[in-house]
């Protein structure tokens, strides 16, 4: 029973927890940017006032998922995750491959920095432009978490709370990490969480586009395992063969 629940439950917390982990460490670096230049009180405003709407998304449109007939929803949302995990995993890959630079984290966080310094300082009441800045990064980059959750959530069956634990896990650590530091948490490997994150969202969607179509997999659940050994091979043959074509390409 455990090792069946497990199988189930277990890679979908562990996918929306990276995923989140990814998404709230590039809002985090704009936050700090904002509190750094503008002031906290608008910085952390803004960014909780984005975290609320994104529960609410999440608490209205989760429950309301369940309406529709499961194999309807495995088959949409099953080819938009995988659509949107091969997305992930594609930069990941050229990135890995050094076809496209890597996300600099640093770098994001002085860009924001000197653009947030053009703007007239305010002095009392809530400034507009730390509120706005920090709202709507953390409403971009939520907006992916939340996809991610719901989608998990509701093709899976059953699902939306250990999806949505592995999201507040991510928050919870992403706000310590952000608290003690001061500053862009630029020593994850991020472009690793990115291809990890891709291999994973992939395998769901392709494991829920199938069963949305019918398909009785080998070993159920744990054909899981098989999807993520099949992604994660193509994957590195991939970064191999485009690597050879960068240097070919000299």
């Amino acid at each position: 029973m455990m090792a069946s629940l497990w199988g189930h439950a277990g890679p979908t917390v562990l996918a929306a927890f990276l995923a989140s982990l990814v998404e709230f460490i590039e809002a985090l670096t704009v936050v700090l940017a904002v509190g750094a230049v503008r002031g906290w009180k608008g910085a952390l405003g803004g960014a909780g006032l984005a975290l609320l709407v994104l529960l609410a998304i999440v608490v209205v449109l989760g429950p309301a998922l369940t309406a529709i007939p499961l194999e309807v929803v495995q088959l949409g949302v099953g080819t938009l995750l995988l659509l949107f995990g091969m997305r992930w995993l594609r930069k990941a890959i050229l990135r890995a491959a050094g076809v496209i630079a890597l996300h600099d984290e640093e770098a994001l966080f002085q860009k924001e920095v000197a653009t947030l310094s053009g703007f007239a300082r305010v002095t009392q009441g809530w400034d507009r432009v730390a509120v706005m800045t920090a709202f709507k990064i953390t409403m971009v980059e939520g907006i992916e978490v939340v996809f991610i959750v719901i989608a998990m959530g509701a093709a899976g069956g059953g699902l939306l709370w250990p999806a949505s634990l592995g999201a507040i896990a991510a928050l919870l650590l992403v706000i310590a990490l952000g608290a003690v530091l001061h500053k862009p948490v630029s020593t994850i490997p991020e472009n690793t969480l990115k291809f990890t994150v891709g291999i994973l969202l992939s395998t769901f969607g392709t494991f829920w586009v199938g069963e949305g179509a019918g398909l009785n997999w080998p070993g159920g659940d744990w054909a899981l395992l098989g999807l993520v050994c099949g992604f994660t091979a193509t994957a590195f043959t991939t970064v191999s063969m485009c690597r050879v074509r960068r240097v070919e390409g000299v």
